[in-house]
């Protein structure tokens, strides 16, 4: 009887946790979409449910409350940008290409990704602990740094990159992405793959084996 139930209760099981994940995630669907069009001080919880087609009691269900989803909201949103970009990538290619590649796809973020970028800054500058400073760290891009070192590892293995330190090379990088999609924010005159094409030069004239 045993043999029999557990694999049903097992799959039982699998399915609940993939619908909360599915519910989770069209809650921060809605309070991207909340956020880009209200901003951080005008988001209402109950339009948020309202977006998300659940009741407003759901939210709290799921996130303990509107700081709660505000960091699962932008870490969510830090983590769907970063794997679009590296599915559109050819990860087959040189890393050097790769690189150029990269900073192309998020230099165009501000056309194909407005509303999330929108919401994900707005968050950044809004969200604080009780004591006034930032809630949101340089410890939610971890995941971003390792991938970006992992990159600089298999280029430094390939030979086309020299040997340097990637933890300080991979916050660098995307110390100079974020610059670079807040300046192309703040000046839409600029044309976003020739400003991406600078960059990747200089950046690559420092870490590229000669």
């Amino acid at each position: 009887m045993n043999s029999l139930s557990s694999p049903t209760s097992a799959s039982g099981a699998r399915r609940q946790r993939l619908d909360e994940d599915q519910r989770r995630a069209q809650i921060i669907t809605a309070a991207v979409e909340e956020l880009a069009e209200q901003g951080y001080d005008g988001l209402s919880l109950t339009r948020v449910a309202k977006r998300a087609g659940v009741s407003k009691g759901l939210i709290w269900h799921y996130f303990a409350g509107k700081d709660d989803l505000m960091e699962s909201t932008a870490k969510a949103t830090m983590t769907t940008i970063r794997d679009r970009i590296a599915n559109s990538l050819d990860l087959t290619e040189p890393v050097p290409d790769i690189i150029r590649a990269a900073l192309r796809r998020a230099a165009a973020l501000n056309l194909t990704h407005r509303v999330e970028l929108t919401a994900l800054n707005r968050i950044v500058h809004n969200l604080r602990q009780p004591d006034g400073t930032p809630h949101l760290t340089l410890d939610a891009y971890e995941e971003i740094y390792q991938a970006q070192e992992s990159l600089f590892r298999r280029g430094q293995a390939e030979g086309s990159l020299r040997d340097f330190d990637t933890r300080v090379m991979a916050i660098t990088y995307q110390g100079a992405i974020d610059m670079m999609l807040g300046y192309l924010g703040s000046n839409p005159g600029i044309d976003p793959e020739d400003y991406a094409d600078k960059l990747a030069d200089i950046l690559l004239t420092g870490i590229q084996r000669s």
